[in-house]
């Protein structure tokens, strides 16, 4: 195999600044690529490392405002690329937004554009108003223009690109993300967890990690809690995750059996999907949905709201359950694992065996170095 000189361009990443999964995406990738190739990340940070094989170049960038943030961090990668640029990177990727600049810059070379989202998916499908909106949405646009190749997460996120941008589809490539299960294919007494948590070892425990956002509709799980208690008085649920709408689902679950935990750490979020009965994602939005590959590999059942990625991964009545984005969708796949205890253990093992089959890294790495192909030729 023709050993590889590649450059990663993604504003975050596991051992440094994280917001979301792009954050796991890019580096897993990057970890994967680096078994066979030599593999550079230019991201935010103040200090340059190395870590499982790749290459951390860092540039703190500075900013008013989220745009012009961005733009800085592209000028200042772009310079650190250039301090390793002999001998010659084979091919560049840029991940999201953030970085277009960046390629902007370097799109004489060959040039990989991978979208994990569109601004449009994150405001939960609604076309906003506000300057920063437009922006960005040009920044996405722009960058699926210019860039050889692109590559989409999930085939519903490619009709929205297609739909939104008009990116010429003859260069997309649908390519999922991937997910090292060993890191939540772990041995815990589930009790033990929940008793941390001020819970009964058999209080069914209903989970939701993520930001607290609309796009992710942490609302409609709260929304659908009466409804679960309804049938399931003795139900307790959490949810993990920082945002804006956390203030708020705390002032309306004052009284209920509901702990909102803000942001948590890898390890407490192992331990927590091991404690978890059922694991509940609720997007309005979402091209892919790391956390469900994430509870697949913990072994756990899933209920999904019917959206993108999520609709796409998860087969109904077989690897989990596919309901509508309502509260009352919610609570009736809530309701039908608290009822059918066989069926809950059945779709676990399901969507555990799908890991092996369609998500593993050396699988995507391959399909990733296919397009780094077409993208120098």
């Amino acid at each position: 195999m023709e050993r590889l000189k590649i450059a990663i361009f993604c504003w975050e990443n596991l051992y440094g600044d994280r917001v979301g999964g792009l954050s796991n995406a890019a580096t897993y990738l990057a970890q994967s690529l680096a078994k066979d190739h030599e593999v550079h990340f230019f991201t935010r940070g103040d200090d340059d490392f190395e870590m499982n094989g790749v290459y951390y170049h860092v540039y703190r960038p500075h900013g008013n405002n989220i745009v012009e943030y961005c733009s800085d961090l592209s000028r200042g990668l772009v310079n650190r690329f250039y301090q390793y640029d002999e001998p010659g990177f084979d091919v560049l990727h840029f991940h999201d937004w953030h970085v277009t600049e960046a390629l902007h810059l370097l799109q004489h070379r060959p040039t990989v554009f991978s979208f994990h989202s569109t601004e449009y998916g994150r405001n939960g499908n609604i076309h906003g108003d506000w300057w920063e909106y437009h922006e960005i949405c040009s920044k996405e646009w722009y960058a699926g223009l210019i860039a050889r190749r692109c590559i989409m997460v999930s085939w519903t996120l490619r009709n929205e690109v297609l739909d939104l941008y008009k990116t010429d589809p003859g260069k997309i490539h649908v390519i999922p993300n991937g997910v090292v299960k060993e890191q939540f294919d772990v041995s815990i007494d589930p009790g033990s967890i929940k008793a941390q948590y001020g819970l009964h070892y058999m209080t069914p425990l209903i989970t939701y990690v993520g930001r607290m956002a609309y796009q992710k509709g942490p609302d409609i799980l709260v929304d659908a809690i009466p409804l679960i208690r309804e049938k399931h008085w003795n139900t307790a649920f959490i949810l993990a995750g920082g945002g804006g709408m956390r203030d708020w689902l705390i002032e309306k679950t004052r009284g209920w059996p509901v702990q909102l935990l803000g942001f948590i750490s890898d390890s407490e979020y192992v331990r927590l999907l091991q404690a978890s009965d059922i694991v509940v994602i609720p997007s309005r939005n979402e091209p892919f949905g790391i956390i469900l590959l994430e509870a697949w590999s913990a072994n756990r059942p899933v209920v999904v709201s019917r959206v993108g990625g999520l609709a796409e991964n998860v087969e109904h009545g077989v690897n989990g359950l596919v309901v509508d984005t309502t509260p009352e969708g919610i609570a009736w796949g809530v309701n039908y694992y608290l009822d059918n205890q066989h069926d809950r253990i059945k779709f676990s093992r399901s969507g555990y065996n799908q890991i092996d089959r369609r998500f593993f890294w050396d699988s995507i790495k391959d399909q990733v170095i296919y397009v780094y192909k077409e993208a120098m030729h």
